[in-house]
Formats: C-alpha cells, structure tokens, sequence
C-alpha cells in the first residue's frame, strides 16, 4: 500500500475514533478483561499501520517530495496511538481529545497535499 493510500486509510480511521469517542459511553470497569481484549484486537492492525506509515512518510520527507516537518509525522503516529487508547477508555476531556485529533487530521491533510501535487507533476 502506498504512502497515500495508508494516510487516508488512517484518516478515516481516526474520523472513526472521534465517532466513537463522542458517542460510546466510557466503560464502566476500566480492568475489564473482555474491553482489553477488544482494544487490543482492534488496534493491532491500526499500530501496525502506524508504523508503515510512518516509515513511509519519513523517506518520502527525506527525499525532499514534502514539507511536513519529519518531527510533524512522528508526533502525528504518538498522537494518533494517544487517540486511540482515549476513543476506548475515555480518560482525556474533550477539548485536549480534539487538539489531538486536529493536529493528526492536519498532518495528514498536509501531506496529502504534498502527495496530490507530486502526481500532478
């Protein structure tokens, strides 16, 4: 999968998180065995992304085709795992759960800008 085709598939992963963060109701036993079970099941695959992701976005950075800051992309990966585990667990108020997800939605944003004019050249 290449780089823009793992951004938006991350972005529409994190519009599912913020879904979910304002519409689930936190649980109720933050210990439960089942809901650790659940998260770590549903977040494996997205950590793994991440990862790729990552990857990806800093050789494309490096080889001068962006202009995200390459600490932009490593924070965007720290914050989008912080959003995750917060779309479970709802232990962050709103307001610093929606800095996050800004900050993520825009780096993304940013470089698929920077992908879209690299095609239209």
């Amino acid at each position: 999968m290449d780089l823009a085709k793992q951004t938006l598939w991350l972005n529409e992963k994190l519009a599912a998180y913020l879904k979910q963060f304002e519409t689930e109701a936190p649980p109720a036993d933050l210990r439960d065995r089942d809901l650790f079970e659940k998260v770590k099941r549903e977040t494996v695959p997205v950590y793994d992304m991440l990862e790729k992701w990552e990857t990806a976005a800093l050789k494309f950075l490096k080889e001068g085709k962006g202009h995200v800051h390459p600490q932009q992309v490593v924070s965007s990966r720290d914050n989008m795992e912080l959003i995750m585990m917060h779309s479970y667990y709802h232990d962050v108020k709103l307001k610093r759960y929606m800095e996050l997800n800004y900050s993520v939605r825009y780096v993304f944003s940013l470089l698929l800008d920077d992908l879209e004019q690299m095609e239209g050249r």
